[in-house]
């Protein structure tokens, strides 16, 4: 039973060697391990700090980049707008422009039309002029088959443009 309970002397010599260690670690072993665990405990702290302002950043930045992808956009919306307005601006004169040169070809082509037709009117008179000459002179030689015919004939002719000529 000894064992089990010690005696009063060894009971002494625990106790005195317990208060020495303790004293021991109370004094040199204590302050350092009170002072990493703080110093972990402040590292620990600013990490959650650290960590807290990245994810602030982080939801500027989400803030930041959804506001400048709205801007991207309106600026393309915007930039769409005016091409469509230069597209049809351009269409626009570029219909203007065919039809003044579609006015300007008819316009060619029916002066061109009037001028074939003078020019066809014109051909077409003096085919008849040449062909009533023709005939007016195969005319005149079988009724002025004679010399005497064809000078009082002359002369007739001579005395109309003299008086014409008079007046």
């Amino acid at each position: 039973m000894s064992l089990i309970t010690p005696d009063l002397g060894l009971l002494f010599w625990m106790l005195v060697i317990f208060v020495t260690v303790f004293a021991i670690l109370a004094k040199f072993a204590w302050p350092v391990i009170t002072g990493m665990i703080e110093e972990r405990n402040k590292y620990i702290e600013d990490s959650i700090q650290s960590a807290k302002e990245a994810n602030q950043q982080l939801s500027n930045l989400k803030l930041e980049a959804e506001k400048m992808q709205k801007e991207a956009n309106n600026e393309k919306m915007s930039i769409v707008r005016e091409a469509q307005t230069v597209k049809e601006k351009i269409i626009s004169e570029a219909k203007k422009e065919a039809e003044v040169e579609a006015a300007k070809l008819i316009e060619n082509a029916k002066a061109s039309i009037e001028q074939e037709k003078l020019n066809a009117l014109k051909d077409i008179r003096k085919e008849v002029i040449e062909m009533s000459l023709e005939i007016s002179a195969k005319l005149l030689q079988k009724q002025l088959a004679s010399n005497a015919d064809q000078e009082a004939f002359i002369n007739q002719e001579l005395d109309k443009y003299n008086a014409i000529k008079k007046q």
